[in-house]
């Protein structure tokens, strides 16, 4: 029987104040460093609470729009964006190593994420903010999307990510958060949407397709009103189908 590995994330520093019970059940955390949510204060707790649980860190920018939760799109010149994006993962960097942490990963939010997976101008300055980073460093990104292309162009070190808790259109874009069906909040739903993907490498969409999809990195976000349940059911059920969290 085949065996898997997989990483559990979720998007934290973003004013829940729930990172203390999350943490025991992550494996990498997205930590908001001031775009959409998140101060040196919140960041400086949540990078210790990380390290404490020995959850690998990363950078979670975004549009500069706390206003919106960075959930929509800005448009801004290409120049301003690069700076915003490398502004708040700098404001990071400097916390942990403070810590004396490596920074893991980066995992642009909300708009800014689901722009850059088919919009390229977007997904270029990306790409050359994760390229001025001194260290190699991981990019989460989904499977399929432009970013991948980019990123693979660059050598860039990726890590394909897909979200327990959200459905999927055909194009394998998220159904939107406008949308009633958009979030999974039934820890038995999540489950069979991560085991389709992890081991079926598909993806059931809402129209009932199913999609091939890769992944090795699962988000459940942090503000999904039963978070910390799914996250303690995950942990417990999916290494009794042979998938370990690593």
């Amino acid at each position: 029987m085949n065996s898997y590995l997989v990483d559990i994330n979720a998007d934290v520093g973003e004013g829940l104040n729930n990172e203390s019970d999350l943490m025991a059940y992550l494996s990498s955390c997205n930590i908001a460093c001031g775009g959409h949510a998140g101060d040196l204060q919140t960041m400086a707790h949540v990078v210790r609470l990380a390290k404490m649980h020995k959850v690998k860190i990363g950078a979670h920018p975004s549009f500069p729009d706390k206003e919106n939760f960075g959930r929509v799109v800005v448009d801004m010149p290409a120049a301003d964006l690069y700076a915003s994006l490398k502004q708040q993962i700098r404001a990071l960097q400097n916390i942990l190593r403070a810590e004396n942490v490596q920074l893991h990963h980066i995992k642009p939010h909300g708009a800014l994420y689901n722009l850059a997976a088919k919009d390229e101008k977007t997904a270029k300055v990306i790409i050359e903010v994760v390229k001025s980073i001194a260290l190699p460093t991981n990019l989460y990104v989904p499977y399929g999307s432009v970013i991948e292309r980019l990123a693979r162009e660059e050598e860039i070190r990726i890590t394909y990510e897909a979200f327990a808790d959200r459905n999927y259109n055909d194009d394998l874009s998220l159904v939107s958060r406008k949308n009633n069906n958009a979030i999974l909040n039934d820890k038995h739903q999540v489950l069979g949407h991560v085991l389709n993907m992890v081991k079926g490498q598909n993806v059931k969409t809402v129209t009932g397709v199913e999609v091939s999809i890769k992944a090795s990195t699962f988000c459940v976000h942090g503000d999904t009103k039963n978070a910390l349940e799914i996250l303690r059911y995950l942990s417990q059920e999916l290494p009794k189908n042979n998938i370990n969290i690593q």
